[in-house]
């Protein structure tokens, strides 16, 4: 089944940490590392990643830490996910196109649901802003999980 990685997770916890607990200050990502009981190593991992992809900025020095480089309503959640994952493939489909997923010249049963879930996650991530999860107060998500 279609899951988001361990790093994905994160990558998007550890966001939305960043921007509830630290709106316009640097943070340290030990704090981020104890709220949310990420090691600190694999945070410095994603936290390269997420500066590489231009989402977040480091201040260097003390009281530095990282800070979102824009606002959170401007931060969508796929960018996040893009920023730290090489792509996400529901299907087992290799990029040569000549194996497809059955390893012979044939797409498997089922590809096209197989690509249809990828899209709709994509949408779904797309549609859905930092600030749509760090300012959501009663925790209830679209109505979609109780």
């Amino acid at each position: 089944n279609m899951k988001l990685s361990t790093k994905s997770r994160y990558a998007v916890q550890a966001m939305v940490d960043l921007t509830k607990n630290s709106p316009s200050e640097p943070c340290n990502l030990s704090e981020i590392s104890l709220r949310q009981n990420i090691s600190l190593s694999y945070l410095e991992q994603i936290f390269n990643k997420l500066k590489k992809s231009e989402l977040v900025s480091s201040v260097k020095g003390p009281g530095g830490g990282y800070r979102l480089s824009r606002a959170p309503h401007n931060i969508k959640i796929s960018e996040i996910v893009n920023g730290v994952e090489e792509n996400i493939k529901a299907t087992g489909c290799s990029n040569d196109p000549s194996k497809f997923c059955t390893g012979k010249n044939e797409k498997c049963i089922t590809h096209h649901f197989l690509e249809d879930l990828e899209s709709l996650i994509e949408n779904y991530l797309d549609s859905v802003a930092l600030s749509d999860i760090a300012l959501n107060k009663d925790n209830s998500f679209l109505g979609l999980s109780e």
